[in-house]
Order: C-alpha cells, then sequence, then structure tokens
C-alpha cells in the first residue's frame, strides 16, 4: 500500500503557489495602476490607490479615445478567429494524411513541419516581409495565410500524436458505410479531435492576439491590431508615455484571451487525459 509523504506534498504545493504568484503579480500590478494617475504609477507603481491617486476610470477613457481601441479591437478578433479556424482545419487534414499515408513523402513532410518549430521568427522575418508585400498579403486577410503558415509546424506536431491513437478500425468502417475521405474527416476524425483541436486553437489564439512583431511589419501603423495601437498611441512627443492609459488598455487587451481560456481550459485536460489514456 502506497502511503503518501504530507512533506513532499506541502513542498510541492509551495513551490506551485509560488510560481502562481510569479506569473499573477504582474497582472495584478498592471490591474493596480490602471486606476492611478500616471505620476504615482511610476513614482509608487506597487502601492494600492488611495483618496489621492485614485484616477477613477479616467485612464480607460483617454485610453479609449487616444488609441483607436475599438477599431483595432475589431481588427484583432477577425485576425485571431480566421487564423485559429485555418489553422485548426488546415493542420488537421494536414496530420491525418501525414498519419494515415505512410510514405517517404509524409514523412518529409512531417519532419519539415518540426523543423519550422525550431527556427526563430526573426531568422525569416525580413524575407518574410518582402515575400509577403510581393504576393500582396499585407493585409488583414493576407496575414491570416501567415499566420496559418508560422502556426502550422506545432499544430500538426500535436494533432498527428492525438491522431495515431485513433483505432484505423473507425475509418474502415465508415468507408465500409460509403463515406468519403471528406466526409470521413469532418463526420468522423474531427469530432474525435475536439479536445486536442480546443487545446491547438487555444495555444494559438493566444499567441496571435498578443502577437506584435508580426502584425508591425505585415501591416504597419495603418490597420493596427491591439498590441501595436497600445504601443504607439501611448507614446507622445519627447519620450512621454501614458502610462495610466497604458495599463488600462493592457487590462482590457486582456479580458477577452482570459475569457476565451475559462471557457475552454476543460478541454484542455480531456486533451491531455485522453492523450494519456490512448497513448
Amino acid at each position: 500500500m502506497h502511503v503518501r509523504n504530507k512533506g513532499a506534498d506541502i513542498l510541492i504545493f509551495a513551490l506551485l503557489f509560488l510560481l502562481s504568484a510569479v506569473f499573477l503579480v504582474p497582472i495584478v500590478i498592471v490591474v493596480i495602476n490602471s486606476f492611478k494617475t500616471g505620476f504615482y504609477i511610476s513614482g509608487a507603481p506597487f502601492e494600492l490607490p488611495n483618496s489621492e491617486t485614485f484616477a477613477g476610470f479616467d485612464n480607460y477613457l483617454s485610453g479609449l479615445t487616444t488609441s483607436g481601441f475599438f477599431a483595432a479591437f475589431l481588427r484583432s478578433v477577425f485576425i485571431t478567429v480566421v487564423s485559429v479556424i485555418l489553422i485548426i482545419v488546415g493542420t488537421a487534414m494536414t496530420a491525418w494524411f501525414i498519419v494515415r499515408v505512410k510514405s517517404k513523402f509524409t514523412s518529409l513532410l512531417y519532419y519539415l513541419f518540426v523543423f519550422s518549430m525550431i527556427v526563430p521568427f526573426q531568422m525569416v522575418m525580413y524575407t518574410m516581409t518582402y515575400v509577403v508585400n510581393r504576393v500582396n498579403f499585407d493585409n488583414i486577410f493576407g496575414i491570416t495565410i501567415v499566420y496559418l503558415g508560422f502556426g502550422a509546424g506545432l499544430s500538426v506536431f500535436m494533432l498527428s500524436g492525438f491522431i495515431k491513437s485513433i483505432p484505423l478500425e473507425i475509418e474502415e468502417a465508415a468507408t465500409i458505410d460509403g463515406a468519403g475521405p471528406v466526409q470521413m474527416f469532418f463526420s468522423v476524425i474531427f469530432p474525435i479531435l475536439k479536445p486536442t483541436a480546443i487545446t491547438v486553437a487555444i495555444l494559438n489564439a493566444m499567441w496571435i492576439w498578443n502577437d506584435y512583431l508580426l502584425p508591425y511589419l505585415v501591416l504597419g501603423t495603418d490597420e493596427k491590431t491591439i498590441p501595436v495601437a497600445i504601443q504607439i498611441s501611448m507614446h507622445g512627443a519627447y519620450g512621454a508615455t501614458n502610462y495610466g492609459g497604458l495599463m488600462a488598455m493592457l487590462v482590457l487587451s486582456i479580458i477577452p484571451i482570459v475569457i476565451f481560456y475559462v471557457f475552454c481550459q476543460k478541454y484542455i485536460i480531456k486533451g491531455v487525459v485522453a492523450g494519456a489514456v490512448k497513448g
């Protein structure tokens, strides 16, 4: 009979609590400072707002009026949603093809996707920007294709591992019932992939929503996403920075992705458990 070591459990809990605090403290500091006046944000960033430093919702109002937040928000939502849909559908079909069609070509294709995961973005960003401009992908529609290319590596890798655990007999039964490849994928395979697909969706959504460098290089300042809009609009002349508006806009930009994660986190747990059991 296995006897649990209470001392080890306490140590693990303490370490996890410490790690949670390390990740949460910066977010708490941003929220606190979003309600303080700019002078006190830079002078006393770790103090709670009081009657002297409390700015109410002035930072949020100034941020919304000067940053073009609503237009940037809608633009970010469109780019994130379309990119994630393209990544999920495209890479799921690719992973299924790679796993089920065993050949030298699919093996090479798989390793190319894996190799793309270890290539730093900074290594290809200049050539990528040149190519994107030449093929007229430097708009909110074209950038979704660019995100599909950069997000395909990790997504194919994760989905391929799960598809290997799906019994081949399920597909054979669907073939006997008269299902073609496309019908089989969307009616049989894709529903089984739901937990892993949502996990991939969350990872890609958080990356695309928070990405600054790629939209800045591809779209410039004419079609700003939220990170680009916040960065540009909150900096004034001679290096002056509207810290209050910056903190307020950061809080507003965090809320949508946090809500998305809260609603989808149960599928991450299901995906991990399913992969552990089936694998």
